[in-house]
């Protein structure tokens, strides 16, 4: 008996995910690593849109285009915000990549990648 009430749980758990019910306030707040495009990065973005390098824009994995972040510094505590324009990270540990001008504005610049905490606005 106990076992069928484990499966169960276990199936309802797995079709809740799925179905992207699972936790919402955990897609509002993230943390991790961010990096940023080159400075040499030209052409379009996922969304289609042209990348302008002035512009306070980012890529994240799964936010809708247009959803608005506040990214802070977790080291400074400066923060900005920006628009999701574009998909990624694509790699292990990066939770967002940032415009050059985001970049500059939290001075990240000469350190690369910053220690960023996130939250959708």
């Amino acid at each position: 008996m106990t076992w069928g009430i484990w499966l169960t749980a276990g199936f309802v758990f797995a079709c809740s995910l799925a179905s992207g019910q699972a936790s919402a306030e955990d897609a509002k707040q993230f943390s991790g690593l961010a990096t940023y495009y080159s400075k040499d990065y030209e052409g379009k973005v996922t969304s289609g849109e042209t990348y302008d390098p002035k512009q306070f824009t980012a890529a994240h994995r799964t936010l809708p285009f247009g959803t608005r972040v506040r990214v802070t510094d977790a080291n400074t505590k400066r923060s900005v915000e920006v628009v999701v324009n574009d998909r990624g990270p694509f790699n292990d540990g990066y939770v967002i990549d940032l415009s050059l001008a985001a970049a500059k504005e939290l001075g990240m610049i000469e350190r690369g990648t910053i220690e960023v905490k996130a939250a959708v606005q």
